[in-house]
């Protein structure tokens, strides 16, 4: 069977080397209450795609701390963001509600100006209710948001911004589309220590060498592998170039699919995979992004030691995601504002007490489900507010049947429906598409008009939302609208003959 890279088979990469329960007793001395609650370690990952050696997305793949903590805990291999962009995915799972209840499908807004949810309890928020300290470093929610005015709000204490860290001269590689300051990828004389993300994780490595009080819900958010693609030499040396393995894209991979897919990315910085092959930087891309995911997994390592060596562990839930995935030249582009699986298809990982050790769970999840998960693990009060649902029957058993979809959203309109075999997508003009990921994961044969499958897709069909939010006011980055017959991207009409393939 073809492969995303090539024909060659290879096997999963097993998770299971580093096995080891955590889920030690509370010690007899602790009261109740609040100091037996679990602390939680809440790490995110920018950009990352299923590029890890535990979720077998790239064979070539280095990334032995994410594994570690995945043969610690329960890696849910079929999950999916809400959103494939930064803003509406985060806004989504720290909010616990759909992009079609609130309307944020694009970079902007902050949501707290939509009058609605100004005074929504976000996922920080409902554990400070309950007696946690909040504290957060690095990129969690989008950008410079929450506003400076309404951080100590949203997380009481907070570390350093997200950021590149230290960039060379001049960009390394010039690049379409706008020549756009962040779309850049290579390497140049800097060390780890001058990134941003090895700041947040010394921040986060600080805050365990002197623990909060407890029980604590600390968030650490890196911001590679996200462009530009910058990394020592170090790591990219992980990777030979004359060795390194490119994803398998056939030439007609698009034939079946719906034109209207290309106006879900109408006019953006990223380079489309023509340009990267005209211009010999596919492979300098691919080499860029893998050496950036090995080094922030390295930073993931070492806040995953500060806490061993705190002697919180015990006692302590970590979670580990990404907002959304990446393409690196799939379906003819790079970058993600798609529907696709490189775009919705993200890590997961739980491990702490209660949670099963070295188990991969092959159902449907949702990003938006670790809010009502965290909720159940800690014991907090319900909400009924929440539209994801509790992983943790999974948790404890990750056979155990889970009735709900995972759905992704990019624009009203335009959805995703992912269940234990299949992937659907509707688009805002009617047009569809249908995957049996489990005999074709690569998504390469489009059998929405294949009459065997009539009735799979339309029980599909039935499962996305209908009543999608206006975009909220304020949108406009990504955003793509219909007004009368004419489609509209960013606020300006789509003309047809503009479309750079």
């Amino acid at each position: 069977m073809k492969t995303r890279f090539g024909s060659q088979s290879f096997p999963l990469v097993s998770i299971f080397l580093l096995q080891f329960c955590i889920t030690g007793p509370v010690a007899a001395d602790q009261k109740a209450n609040q100091s037996t609650k679990p602390n939680v370690l809440f790490i995110a990952i920018d950009d990352l795609n299923d590029w890890e050696g535990c979720m077998s997305g790239h064979p070539q793949a280095k990334t032995p701390n994410i594994d570690r903590l995945a043969a610690q805990g329960t890696l849910f291999t079929n999950a999916h963001c809400q959103a494939p962009l930064c803003n509406s995915s985060r806004t989504s799972l720290m909010t616990g509600l759909r992009p079609t209840t609130t309307g944020v499908y694009a970079l902007q807004p902050w949501f707290r100006t939509v009058d609605k949810f100004k005074d929504h309890v976000t996922l920080p928020q409902h554990f400070k209710a309950a007696g946690y300290k909040t504290l957060t470093a690095g990129k969690i929610y989008h950008g410079g948001y929450p506003p400076k005015n309404e951080k100590l709000k949203e997380y009481d204490v907070w570390g350093p911004a997200a950021g590149v860290g230290v960039r060379p001269p001049e960009k390394l590689v010039e690049t379409p589309m706008g020549n756009h300051p962040l779309v850049d990828w290579g390497t140049f004389p800097h060390k780890d220590e001058d990134k941003g993300d090895w700041k947040v994780a010394s921040w986060a490595v600080d805050q365990l060498a002197s623990p909060p009080e407890e029980p604590f819900f600390m968030s650490v958010g890196f911001f590679l592998p996200h462009v530009p693609c910058y990394a020592t030499q170090k790591w990219f040396d992980f990777y030979p170039e004359d060795e390194l393995l490119l994803p398998n894209v056939p030439l007609d991979d698009r034939a079946d699919v719906p034109e209207f897919s290309w106006k879900l990315y109408w006019y953006l910085p990223e380079v489309r995979l023509s340009w990267l092959k005209a211009n010999q930087q596919w492979k300098p891309l691919v080499r860029a992004y893998l050496a950036s995911v090995s080094f922030v997994d390295s930073q993931v390592g070492r806040v995953l030691d500060a806490l061993e060596e705190s002697g919180k562990a015990d006692n302590t839930i970590i979670v580990l995601w990404s907002d959304h995935g990446w393409h690196l030249g799939e379906k003819g582009i790079t970058g993600k504002n798609t529907l696709w699986h490189e775009s919705t298809r993200v890590p997961l990982i739980f491990a702490g007490p209660g949670i099963e050790s070295g188990a991969i769970c092959k159902q449907p999840a949702e990003l938006l489900d670790m809010f009502p998960t965290l909720i159940d693990l800690c014991d907090l009060a319900p909400r009924n507010d929440l539209e994801g649902h509790s992983l943790v029957p999974q948790l404890k058993n990750a056979d155990a049947p889970r009735k709900w979809p995972a759905i992704t959203t990019h624009n009203a309109g335009n959805h995703s429906v992912v269940t234990d075999q299949y992937r659907y997508i509707h688009y805002a003009d009617g047009s569809e598409e249908l995957y049996d990921i489990l005999h074709d994961p690569d998504e390469f044969t489009n059998l929405a008009n294949d009459p065997q499958f009539q009735k799979i897709k339309a029980s599909l069909a039935k499962l996305y939302p209908r009543n999608d939010a206006p975009p909220a006011p304020g949108s406009k980055s990504r955003l793509l609208t219909k007004e009368g017959n004419q489609w509209f991207w960013e606020g300006e009409p789509i003309i047809e003959s503009q479309l750079v393939k």
